[in-house]
């Protein structure tokens, strides 16, 4: 179910906060594939492993670089254990466009952490030694050769069918914990027919055990991890691209606290991507491409696409309960009330038919028919004030107008969920569906690798 705002951070009583947390070094162990990064917060040792059990080229001076990158963004996560005063970078030393962006990452990656457990991150302290770098690792990869990290939802499943056309030696990218596999990612990962790449994150035990031992917890930007993972993976194999599929509204803000911006979705966010860019050209050079193929595109956009690939229709899930932790309490179908598979029904339903959609979601049932689900379309439609859910769900505005083109299908005449959101969303001011289905904002889209549409907007 729906998230109820949490109390603003001004109004609650700070919790106790550690008082340092050190960046202690990383370790590249070639023989087993493996990084090793250590961290200490206070007197409490950390250590994360992140394997590559296809291995690579560990010899180029492009992966140091790429591992010390991930080094440093994976951190966040043993840091907000206790969310101290001040970080540590220890012996790392940082360029100054790396500082800005590292502060970033923590500050309003961990916007949302902060927000919800009454903390202020503003005048976080970053002790280093600021590097001058004189060069970067120069990596030259072989040219068309994109990694995709995939999820097994409608936004990677669209970019690898527009990336397609592009390029014949593509792979997915896939990072779980070791020796597990989620449905949810490999059912549709098998219908691309792409090969995948994968990566195994070993997280300290100790950090799992974050309610017991009494440390902090909430969320973190695990997108950025990710996409450092990724860069990591692409560098050992020598490929070009890291292509992500974070979309337009994933720039937007989850809510306002005393006027800035706290998004669930940073690390998928323009603002995150273009300073992560600038890290890797600093490190790398050119020769590797990190950008979403999606960056402009609305979800509406995106929807549209993926409802010309039916062939996944049975295959994919974007709900949470398909990715738990624990196995047990882990979902093989769409649980049919969570956000995501509301936003998910609400998107698709403008192009998809009620007849599919209530097959997809035949387990649980389709959300939208589902009367006791009103306040949860509510809250995806902006009608309740600061109240859209800590979730990767579309803005605001994507939703309402979802719901007006949906409601206008003839399939969905008698909806009455549907017809209600219609009718409120009516008397805002969004833009016209069209206006969806065209480039939203910038993006990063190397030349080679643009969909038609970001083509056509330059002609």
């Amino acid at each position: 179910m729906s998230t109820p705002p949490a109390t603003p951070a001004d109004e609650r009583k700070e919790p106790q906060r550690a008082a340092r947390f050190t960046y202690v070094g990383f370790d590249i162990e070639p023989a087993a594939n493996r990084v090793v990064c250590r961290y200490r917060l206070d007197d409490t040792e950390f250590s994360e492993v992140v394997s590559f059990p296809g291995g690579g080229d560990w010899t180029t001076p492009a992966v140091t670089e790429a591992a010390r990158i991930l080094f440093l963004l994976t951190g966040v996560s043993y840091y907000k254990a206790g969310a101290p005063p001040v970080v540590d970078l220890g012996e790392t030393a940082l360029t100054e466009t790396e500082l800005a962006f590292l502060k970033s990452f923590y500050q309003d990656g961990l916007g949302e952490f902060a927000y919800r457990n009454g903390i202020s991150l503003q005048d976080l302290e970053f002790e280093t030694e600021i590097l001058e770098r004189t060069h970067s690792a120069q990596y030259r990869p072989r040219q068309n050769s994109p990694l995709v990290p995939f999820g097994g939802g409608v936004d990677s499943i669209v970019s690898v069918e527009q990336i397609r056309p592009h390029t014949q030696d593509a792979a997915l990218f896939v990072v779980t914990r070791p020796g597990d596999e989620f449905d949810a990612i490999e059912e549709p990962a098998k219908v691309t027919g792409w090969p995948v790449v994968r990566a195994e994150r070993s997280i300290d035990p100790t950090i799992l055990r974050s309610r017991e031992l009494g440390f902090l917890n909430g969320h973190v930007p695990v997108t950025g991890i990710i996409s450092a993972i990724t860069v990591l993976a692409a560098v050992l194999e020598g490929r070009d691209a890291v292509v992500l599929s974070n979309e337009w509204s994933a720039s937007s803000a989850t809510l306002h606290d005393n006027g800035r911006p706290v998004n669930h979705q940073f690390s998928k966010s323009e603002t995150f991507e273009a300073g992560f860019r600038d890290v890797l050209a600093g490190a790398l050079g050119d020769g590797l491409q990190y950008f979403s193929l999606l960056r402009a595109l609305s979800e509406v956009w995106i929807a549209a696409r993926f409802a010309e690939q039916p062939q996944y229709f049975d295959h994919f899930r974007s709900c949470n309960k398909a990715f738990l932790i624990d196995t047990t309490k882990r979902f093989d179908h769409w649980c049919g009330v969570c956000d995501k598979c509301a936003f998910i029904d609400l998107v698709l339903a403008p192009f998809v038919s009620k007849e599919d959609l209530q097959r997809i979601f035949r387990v649980a049932g389709e959300p939208l028919q589902k009367p006791e689900l009103l306040e949860t379309f509510r809250r995806l439609l902006g009608f309740v004030p600061d109240a859209k859910p800590w979730e990767c769900v579309g803005d605001v505005s994507e939703s309402r107008v979802a719901a007006r083109a949906a409601a206008a299908r003839p399939d969905r005449a008698g909806d009455q969920i549907l017809q209600t959101l219609a009718l409120a969303a009516g008397g805002y001011g969004d833009p016209a569906p069209e206006e969806l289905l065209k480039p939203m904002s910038r993006h990063f889209v190397p030349e080679r690798y643009q969909p038609e549409i970001l083509r056509n907007a330059h002609e």
